[in-house]
């Protein structure tokens, strides 16, 4: 499953994937990732929820995020979701159309090794294109 949270800023999208990864993480046999650039989840994301601030790592395009979260994938295949706050910011890249191709991608990625993924877009809902809202 993927899920996209769009909205402009100040409209409760980290909110909501603060709730959605704390959810998560009850199930004891999930593994939970949320992924981040810089450190404003620590305090409100539980701490069984594997928080990484991207901004440690070279992480500048889709195609790298691409590849972490392989590699995170490679070290643990027990992950059951991953939650990205704020996608734009997190590769570094605002193009509608690589953001369209990644969560194409994770779809993908997703149903084959059985993970679900929710994401954050700063960006206006009505911007949306129809390969984005698919995942509303």
């Amino acid at each position: 499953m993927i899920k996209v949270i769009m909205g402009l800023q100040g409209h409760g999208k980290t909110k909501q994937i603060i709730e959605l990864a704390n959810a998560a993480v009850k199930d004891d046999a999930n593994t939970v990732v949320c992924i981040e650039r810089g450190n404003k989840l620590t305090y409100d994301i539980s701490h069984r929820v594997r928080l990484v601030d991207v901004s440690n790592f070279p992480i500048t395009s889709y195609e790298r995020l691409k590849a972490f979260i392989c590699g995170l994938y490679s070290g643990n295949f027990d992950i059951s979701d991953i939650f990205i706050d704020s996608l734009y910011k997190v590769a570094k890249s605002d193009s509608v159309e690589e953001a369209e191709d990644f969560l194409a991608w994770i779809e993908e990625f997703g149903k084959e090794n059985n993970i679900n993924f929710v994401t954050t877009i700063s960006a206006d809902e009505k911007t949306a294109t129809d390969n984005i809202k698919k995942f509303f």
